[in-house]
């Protein structure tokens, strides 16, 4: 079930790792606070206590201020040779008030010229330029429906940071490769966070089929992405909910993206326990198909492949059960046809089964394997099993009333016969049938062995000759 705290958590990722205000990434923002007096800008007369003024609300924070004296700052000096900076202190102030909307918007049109022209000095420029993508990366997440100019700042800004080289005055190579790899990632994890939060809005809503399909153009950008798999296959199952009648088409789905997730990151990045999702997952293949077979293979695809192919299927167990039987029926067509029987017999109504359906009605040739012959003798019974493939010591089933005593003592073995059902008892289970000895094939007899002198006769003694 959709998890309405996911979204959160998502976007706290990528807040935190646009928000690493300690060690490099720190002293990089650093450079961007006043330029130094060697800048080619020039404050204008009585600028620079405003300008200094901002930069004292944001330690310790006071957003509000922060604004407020930006405002001041624009309204008395609009044409100031610090306005590109003065743009980035407006994206911290609306951040730092939990206006990330407006952070985003102020910064896009930086973003759309040559930001690095905008702040050519060596010492704060680069600093600068840090400080307004940190923002864009940490704001992105934190708006509910961005708008499409807020994504194209967005895009801007991961590309700029991808190739971005201008390493901040003293900041050594390491912290700075350090800086660009937090920065680096925080730009993918709000780019994914972009791609990602319309679809999980509409799970949310319960828009099934716009989930799946804003989830599938997710997945295709981060085919790695457990987190977007698992949410597809949530977003299925919304379907399968909503409208039972497509749970054949849409269930099968599900169970791809599910196993797609348990073999690359059972833990969904970082949401779920993969101790406990694992026989879920995969128990949802083994019910919904009857059993683990053709899971390898399942496995082995969808791995390699982020979405299942067109009009992709999974047999459900009806399909399989019904394959097996005819397959059954096929090699052992008299077997199927008595457990048919059997199974009608042992049901709750097998006696009216018997009285209303089967006493006195021709039954097609069976077959079974010779128990014993009632008397031992020229028997005129036959006590039958049928046994199952390889089964062993299979229960007496059927008797075989003959309509005529056997000549000698019948062999254990297999025979076949046809017959009509005359009696029939629930426990223990057994079918009687009338048959012809000349309508039953492979019954073998011995000789009976001659019978035993009455007591008190004795035997002749042989003649002499």
């Amino acid at each position: 079930m959709f998890n309405t705290n996911m979204r959160k958590r998502f976007a706290a990722a990528a807040a935190m790792g646009a928000m690493l205000l300690g060690g490099a990434l720190q002293s990089a923002m650093a450079q961007g606070a006043a330029p130094a007096a060697a800048s080619k800008k020039n404050y204008k007369e009585g600028e620079f206590p405003l300008f200094d003024a901002v930069l004292k609300d944001i330690q310790p924070p006071n957003a509000t201020k922060m604004i407020a004296d930006l405002d001041a700052w624009a309204q008395k000096f609009p044409d100031s040779d610090y306005k590109a900076e003065r743009t980035v202190l407006y994206v911290q102030a609306y951040s730092m008030n939990k206006e990330y909307a407006k952070a985003v918007d102020v910064a896009g049109p930086l973003l759309a010229g040559d930001i690095d022209a905008a702040f050519p000095e060596a010492d704060s420029g680069p600093g600068y330029v840090i400080r307004a993508l940190n923002f864009i990366f940490a704001d992105m997440p934190l708006i509910p429906n961005p708008t499409p100019e807020e994504i194209a700042t967005l895009q801007k800004a991961a590309t700029l940071i991808e190739n971005y080289n201008r390493q901040p005055a003293g900041i050594d190579a390491a912290a700075w490769d350090q800086a660009k790899t937090a920065l680096k990632a925080a730009a993918k994890n709000a780019q994914l966070n972009v791609a990602v939060a319309p679809a999980l809005a509409a799970l949310q809503k319960g828009d099934c089929e716009n989930a799946q399909t804003a989830f599938s153009k997710a997945l295709m950008i981060y085919p790695q992405n457990t987190f977007i798999s698992y949410q597809l296959g949530q977003a299925y199952m919304c379907t399968v909910r909503k409208t039972p009648a497509k749970n054949d088409e849409v269930r099968p789905k599900a169970i791809y993206e599910f196993i797609r997730t348990l073999e690359i990151d059972p833990t969904v990045a970082g949401t779920q326990d993969p101790t406990k999702l694992k026989p879920i997952l995969e128990g949802m293949y083994v019910n919904y198909h009857g059993g683990s077979d053709g899971l390898d293979e399942l496995k082995t695809h969808a791995k390699a492949n982020p979405l299942p192919p067109d009009n992709f299927r999974i047999e459900n167990a009806s399909a399989v059960s019904a394959k097996k039987q005819a397959q059954f029926e096929s090699q052992y067509p008299q077997l199927a046809m008595w457990l048919k029987i059997k199974g009608a017999l042992a049901a709750a109504d097998g006696q009216s089964y018997f009285d209303n359906q089967l006493k006195n009605a021709a039954v097609p040739k069976l077959k079974g394997t010779v128990v014993e012959g009632k008397p031992a003798c020229r028997s005129k019974e036959l006590i039958v099993a049928v046994p199952e493939p390889g089964q062993q010591n299979a229960q007496s089933v059927i008797t075989l009333k003959l309509d005529a005593a056997l000549t000698g003592k019948p062999e254990a073995g297999e025979i076949q016969w046809e017959g009509v059902p005359s009696a029939f008892a629930p426990d223990p289970f057994m079918l009687t049938m009338d048959t012809e000895k000349a309508k039953i094939e492979g019954l073998k007899t011995t000789p009976c062995a001659g019978a035993p002198p009455r007591p008190g006769v004795k035997k002749s003694a042989p003649k002499k000759k």
